[in-house]
């Protein structure tokens, strides 16, 4: 998961970026900050949980992934691996892949203190290093897809390793979130973008080099990559804010999310 970056010098602005500015930003950002990301949301995300989004959802509650005992599962994007672990402890075989050194240094440190230990990773999720159709299970909550400059790529990188009738299921930012300011508070509630500008969001330090990317696509987008990909589509679930949760995690908050979605979970399968 993500909120808006904070601690940054510079501008923000959406504008396009070469991929390699993309992942070179995406990169550092992740490394840099990954100690103050787990100081602020470790408690929430656990050591060993799966929570798809700022909602609260957890995988024990809703089993958007199916039986995991005997599966192997691979993580996009896994941050510091807590869902990663928490399957390894239903019985799955699980690999946890991430592009930042810093978050895996965060897996580790996790794995010291839990005694849980998964398979981790440094790749780029456009290019993962690994076999074809070995995978029963991947998934990411809040990694990878929003970060990357063609996530229609990553969705075809996920088709390849995944067995015929393995499952795909990926959380990420409502698309509808980003008509809106990125505020929790009643200025969030004012709409400034246009749904359609598919520029990425880019935040710069004070020499102007991007620092931090994170990329919108529309709800069509997102099914016309799955399909073109060969996957298909059984559900997205988008999360209503549970009672008695008054968390704010960035731009979630209560106000906003008892009235409109703040998290889009897209579960797709191979044939």
């Amino acid at each position: 998961m993500t909120d808006a970056p904070t601690g940054v010098e510079g501008a923000a602005a959406r504008r396009d970026l070469t991929a390699e500015e993309n992942r070179r930003a995406s990169r550092h950002w992740w490394d840099i900050d990954a100690d103050n990301y787990q100081k602020e949301h470790g408690a929430f995300l656990g050591d060993v949980d799966l929570r798809w989004c700022p909602e609260g959802l957890r995988e024990a509650d809703v089993g958007l992934l199916g039986p995991v005992a005997g599966t192997r599962v691979l993580e996009v994007g896994c941050g510091a691996a807590a869902a990663a672990r928490w399957l390894a402890t239903q019985g799955a075989e699980v690999v946890a892949l991430d592009l930042s050194a810093g978050m895996l240094r965060q897996a580790r440190e996790a794995e010291a203190r839990t005694g849980v230990a998964v398979s981790l990773i440094q790749a780029d999720a456009m290019a993962l290093p690994l076999r074809d159709a070995t995978f029963d299970l991947a998934f990411t909550a809040f990694g990878a897809v929003p970060f990357v400059d063609d996530s229609a790529a990553l969705m075809r990188e996920v088709h390849r390793v995944l067995r015929a009738g393995g499952r795909w299921v990926f959380a990420t930012t409502h698309p509808m979130r980003w008509i809106f300011r990125d505020d929790p508070g009643p200025d969030g509630l004012a709409v400034v973008n246009s749904y359609f500008d598919r520029r990425p969001y880019v935040e710069f330090d004070g020499e102007g080099t991007p620092v931090y990317v994170e990329h919108h696509r529309t709800l069509g987008d997102r099914i016309r990559e799955l399909v073109a990909a060969g996957f298909v589509v059984r559900d997205i679930i988008e999360p209503e804010w549970p009672d008695g949760h008054e968390a704010i995690w960035g731009q979630w908050s209560p106000l906003r999310g008892r009235l409109f979605p703040g998290t889009a979970i897209f579960v797709a399968a191979k044939p």
